[in-house]
């Protein structure tokens, strides 16, 4: 990485820097990518004013490391253990049968580059929604990474019903400089392994391939959770097998279906397998 010597960094505006703080202090500078990885190993090394910088400097953060193509797993990881004090996911998340809802923004890096920094704002207003619905229908966050969700059911009813009513909220939300911001879910159901830090096997995997395959705006479900939706949940919604398709990195093929109501878009391309 190149030394950024007083004069470039003299040049370069505010928003080229992670950090701001009060006095006009500016830190982790984010201009480049060298500099974002840079800035990823030493966000914890920085002295925040309070917790809502910390925040502010965080999302920031993920916004360059996405504008850059980079997937800082490990260091959201941390960040999101340090604010849990240790504790790991909430002791009552549902165990045995479960169906787990997974969605990621449509387009992300497109969005960054066109909002700039108004993108950690619609990353908040998104995840808002979505946390809302999956509490209302009695959903637990296991969860989030840059413009991804990881949510859990006890009930796959439940899910479906969270799922579509976040549909319903994003798609009649006014976006920055009218802006499009839509999001892909998937739906999948199985019997994970729970560890201290949430959930592991198979089921997980398959619920974000289900995710990958989808377009902004659709809900994809697999087989599985059809079948655990039950007859009297399938009555209430479409669902339009799309065929059976090879997802990367498991075993055997899995039937997609997408759920259509009237009030959602249900026109899209063929899934993104």
């Amino acid at each position: 990485m190149a030394k950024l010597d007083a004069r470039k960094r003299a040049e370069l505006p505010n928003s080229a820097f992670a950090y701001v703080d009060s006095n006009g202090r500016r830190l982790l500078p984010i201009h480049d990518e060298p500099h974002v990885r840079n800035a990823l190993s030493r966000f914890n090394q920085v002295r925040f004013e309070d917790d809502a910088a910390k925040e502010r400097a965080f999302r920031k953060l993920l916004t360059a490391a996405t504008k850059y193509g980079i997937a800082p797993i490990g260091f959201v990881a941390r960040q999101l253990k340090e604010a849990a004090a240790g504790e790991g996911p909430p002791a009552d998340l549902p165990s045995g049968a479960v169906t787990f809802l997974l969605s990621d923004i449509e387009g992300s890096t497109v969005l960054v580059h066109r909002l700039g920094d108004a993108y950690p704002g619609v990353l908040a207003e998104v995840q808002t929604v979505i946390r809302e619905e999956v509490d209302r229908h009695h959903g637990y966050e296991v969860d989030a990474r840059a413009d991804e969700f990881f949510a859990a059911f006890a009930h796959a009813s439940d899910a479906l019903s969270a799922a579509l009513q976040i549909q319903r909220s994003l798609a009649g939300h006014q976006w920055p400089e009218g802006e499009t911001v839509r999001i892909r879910i998937g739906l999948h159901s199985g019997s994970p392994a729970r560890t201290d830090t949430g959930y592991v096997g198979l089921p997980v995997n398959t619920a974000a391939r289900v995710c990958s395959a989808g377009h902004g705006g659709q809900i994809l479900i697999s087989g599985a959770t059809r079948e655990a939706l039950g007859d009297a949940a399938e009555a209430a919604v479409g669902l339009v097998s799309l065929g059976r398709f090879e997802l990367h990195g498991l075993p055997g093929p899995e039937e997609l279906l997408q759920v259509t109501v009237p009030d959602l878009p249900s026109e899209f391309p063929p899934p993104r397998v």
